[in-house]
C-alpha cells in the first residue's frame, strides 16, 4: 500500500507537470495574433491569459469525465499506466516546442493514454466509439468549421469595414482582439486544464481512492487550474511566433476574427464534452482569417509541417507511452527508469533549446526566410484590379504627365535670325 501511495503521488505530480508544459505550448492559442498586431504587448498578453486559464478551469467537469471514464476502462488498469502515458505526452510536448510547432498537447495526452493500456491490457482496454465520436471526428471537424467561420467572418468584416477610415478601425479590432483572446483563453481553461483533472482522477480510481466514475476533487481542480496558469504565464514563445508570424501576416480585423471563431468552437465543445484540440481549432482559425483578406495568403510549407506534426501526435506519443509502459511494468526499477529517462529527455531538449532562444524580446520578429510554395507563389502574383476611381486618377496622371512631351515634339523651330 505504501508503494502504490507513492506511485500515486509521483503520477500527480507528473500530471500537474504535463499541465504545466500544456500551458506554454498552447499560449500560442490565445495569444499568438494578439501579440503580433500589436494589440498587447507580450508579458502583458501572457499574464491575462494566465489569469483566464485559471479562471476557466472552474466553468465546467464535462471533458474531464470523457478523460477518466471515457476513453479507456478504469477496470483492470493500473496506476503505472497513466505514469506512462504522462511520459509520453511530456516528451511529444517538449520536442514539438522545441521545433515551434503548434501540435496538439490534447491528443499528445490521448495516444499516451491509448499506447499505454493497449500495452498493458489489450485493445479491450480501449473504448474505441469513444476515441471515434469524441477524439477523432472532433479533431477532423473542428479546425476545418474554425477555419471557415474565420474566413467569412474576415470577408464580411472587410466588406463592412470598406469605407471606414483604417486608423479608427484598426484601434476598434485591437480592443476586440483582447477581449477575444480573453474568451480564447478562458475556453482553453475550461478545456485543456479538465483534461489533466481527468487524469489524475482516473489515477486516484486506479489506486483505489476514489470509486469509479467519482468527479474530480476540490484539490484536483485547484491544482490543474494553477499548472496550467503557471505555464502560460512563462509563455511558449517558439510556438507563439510560429502561429503570429510564419503561418500568415494577421491585420488586427483577421485576428478578432481568428480568435472569436475560434472561442465559439472550443466553448461549444467543451460543453458537449467534446475533448478537441484547442491548437487545431485556433490553427484553422488563423488559416481561414488569412485566405478571408483579398491578398492574404498562407504559407503552406510551414502549414505542411504543421500538418504532418499533427498526423504524428497520436501515434508518436502513443508508441513512447507503450515503451514506457513496457519498462514501468518491469517493477519499482522500471518505473524509476522511466523517471530518469524523463527527466534526460526533457533536460536535453532544453539545453537544445538554449541554442536559439526565442523570448518575449524576440518573439515578434518576422520568421526566418523560406522559398515561397507554389500555392503561395499562384495566389501572390495575382493582381486585384483597380477601382474605378483608382483607374481614374492613373488615367488623369498620365494625361498630365504626356502635355509637355507632345509639346516639346510639335513645337516649331525658333527662327532663324538674319
Amino acid at each position: 500500500m505504501e508503494h502504490i501511495t507513492l506511485l500515486l503521488a509521483i503520477v500527480v505530480v507528473t500530471a500537474l507537470v504535463f499541465d504545466f508544459t500544456n500551458g506554454f505550448h498552447d499560449t500560442a492559442n490565445a495569444m499568438a495574433t494578439t501579440i503580433s498586431t500589436g494589440a498587447m504587448r507580450p508579458k502583458a498578453a501572457v499574464a491575462m491569459s494566465a489569469v483566464l486559464n485559471l479562471v476557466g478551469a472552474f466553468l465546467s467537469i464535462e471533458v474531464a469525465k470523457t478523460i477518466s471514464g471515457g476513453i479507456i476502462n478504469e477496470e483492470g488498469i493500473r496506476t503505472e499506466v497513466i505514469f506512462a502515458a504522462l511520459v509520453g505526452a511530456i516528451l511529444w510536448n517538449l520536442l514539438t516546442w522545441l521545433l515551434g510547432l503548434p501540435s496538439s498537447s490534447s491528443h499528445a495526452l490521448f495516444g499516451g493514454l491509448i499506447g499505454a493500456a493497449v500495452m498493458s491490457a489489450g485493445f479491450s482496454a480501449v473504448n474505441g466509439g469513444t476515441v471515434i465520436t469524441k477524439v477523432l471526428i472532433p479533431a477532423v471537424a473542428a479546425p476545418v468549421v474554425a477555419g471557415l467561420a474565420a474566413l467569412f467572418a474576415t470577408k464580411l468584416t472587410y466588406r463592412i469595414g470598406s469605407k471606414a477610415d483604417d486608423k479608427a478601425t484598426s484601434k476598434g479590432y485591437r480592443a476586440g482582439q483582447i477581449a477575444s483572446a480573453g474568451l480564447v483563453s478562458l475556453a482553453h481553461g475550461t478545456n485543456d486544464a479538465q483534461k489533466t483533472m481527468g487524469v489524475i482522477t482516473l489515477a486516484l480510481v486506479t489506486g483505489g481512492v476514489l470509486a469509479p466514475g467519482s468527479n474530480p476533487p476540490l484539490w484536483v481542480i485547484v491544482s490543474a487550474g494553477l499548472a496550467i496558469a503557471l505555464g502560460t504565464y512563462l509563455g511558449g514563445w517558439r510556438i507563439i511566433r510560429t502561429m503570429g508570424k510564419g503561418l500568415t501576416d494577421l491585420q488586427p480585423q483577421q485576428g478578432f476574427t481568428a480568435q472569436t471563431g475560434a472561442a465559439t468552437v472550443i466553448l461549444a465543445s467543451s460543453n458537449l464534452g467534446f475533448s478537441l484540440s484547442t491548437t487545431q481549432v485556433c490553427s484553422g482559425a488563423v488559416m481561414g482569417a488569412g485566405l478571408g483578406r483579398k491578398g492574404g495568403v498562407v504559407r503552406w510549407s510551414t502549414a505542411t509541417r504543421m500538418f504532418v506534426a499533427w498526423g504524428l501526435t497520436l501515434p508518436a506519443a502513443g508508441l513512447v507511452g507503450a515503451a514506457a509502459e513496457f519498462l514501468a511494468g518491469q517493477g519499482t526499477w522500471g518505473i524509476a527508469a522511466v523517471a530518469v529517462l524523463l527527466v534526460a529527455g526533457s533536460g536535453a531538449i532544453w539545453a537544445l533549446s538554449r541554442r536559439k532562444p526565442v523570448t518575449h524580446t524576440n518573439v515578434t520578429d518576422d520568421e526566418p526566410s523560406e522559398p515561397a510554395g507554389v500555392v503561395t507563389t499562384a495566389i501572390a502574383a495575382v493582381t486585384p484590379p483597380p477601382t474605378v476611381a483608382a483607374a481614374a486618377v492613373a488615367s488623369e496622371v498620365d494625361s498630365k504627365a504626356s502635355v509637355p512631351a507632345a509639346s516639346s515634339e510639335t513645337a516649331p523651330a525658333p527662327a532663324a535670325t538674319v
